[in-house]
């Protein structure tokens, strides 16, 4: 009987466990006093413009900074993480737009400006990505595109652009394998309790909260379909939140042109920090070897002219 009640009690506590790490992943944080007091381009000097667009389905209007090259038609679209904002990669998104680039930051959904609401992780917020992707099309005709993404948004990147053609190149730094995988990590390294069992109990009040399961989101699952369009991963070798074994499982299943960059010693999304310069010059070498040049016809140039007057108004 004794045997009973504890497996009983530990089957109650398990689903406890398992309705929090639902009710955490998805639940809406709260607008906090300094929400609105972060960087923006006027602090690193690009020209910008704030710019608002709909996610694919039209549900929510997202915000965005697009930092203009009006002279030529490559643009950077770039994916913050995870409950993250588009001012979280301001550096990054500077030296792009320096290096003669266009780059649309934006927040989803639920996170950065736009907190409040639910959220999932890499689900819902795809559809805001491709969202993006549509905001720039319609401004740039025959945009050259490129994506990077971080964390969670380097996940979305690879799982957006899979589906995407119009992208030519990804940058993916720090992206994990499947949503099951990531979020059993978590489990196991905050509670030290098994992962697995208790991500699948997870699943399933992902599935009755916020409409998704494990299963539908699978950077791992989708990474092929990117060739042959090139792919660099980046990751840091001592990723605690997402390990970096997650970036070789991946590097593996991509078809070619791929690169691997691990940074020894960073952790998650660090690389950048080991050494700033040399890493914009990589990401800014990688997209010109892309996306090609900066010229572009006088025509295409006097069209995107057009529909940035056109908007501004």
């Amino acid at each position: 009987m004794v045997a009973g009640y504890v497996a009983g009690a530990t089957a109650l506590a398990s689903l406890g466990v398992a309705y929090y790490v639902a009710h955490t992943l998805t639940a809406p944080r709260r607008p906090g006093p300094l929400d609105d007091y972060v960087f923006t381009p006027f602090e690193t000097g690009a020209d910008y413009e704030e710019v608002t667009f709909p996610s694919a389905d039209g549900g929510q209007l997202l915000q965005g900074w697009w930092l203009s090259r009006p002279q030529t038609d490559r643009v950077i679209v770039a994916c913050p993480g995870y409950r993250g904002s588009k001012s979280d990669l301001m550096g990054i998104s500077t030296a792009l737009w320096r290096a003669g680039f266009n780059v649309l930051l934006f927040d989803y959904d639920g996170h950065g400006a736009g907190r409040g609401v639910p959220v999932t992780l890499a689900y819902r917020e795809v559809r805001d990505f491709f969202g993006a992707l549509d905001y720039v099309q319609g401004r740039v005709p025959e945009a050259r595109i490129g994506v990077i993404g971080f964390s969670m948004g380097a996940s979305i990147a690879i799982i957006g652009s899979a589906r995407r053609p119009e992208v030519r190149a990804v940058v993916a730094d720090s992206p994990f394998t499947r949503h099951a995988d990531v979020v059993a990590h978590a489990i196991r390294r905050v509670t030290h309790l098994p992962g697995r069992p208790l991500a699948w109990l997870a699943d399933h009040f992902l599935g009755r909260r916020a409409g998704y399961r494990h299963s539908d989101v699978q950077p791992i699952r989708d990474v092929a379909a990117l060739a042959p369009r090139p792919l660099l991963i980046i990751h840091g070798a001592q990723d605690a939140t997402i390990p970096v074994s997650h970036a070789y499982l991946i590097y593996e299943r991509a078809g070619h042109p791929k690169e691997l960059w691990v940074g020894s010693g960073a952790g998650h999304c660090g690389t950048y920090f080991l050494d700033r310069p040399a890493y914009c010059a990589r990401v800014a070498q990688f997209f010109e070897r892309a996306l090609g040049d900066s010229s572009i016809p006088h025509s295409v140039t006097a069209e995107s002219a057009k529909n940035t007057k056109h908007q501004r108004e």
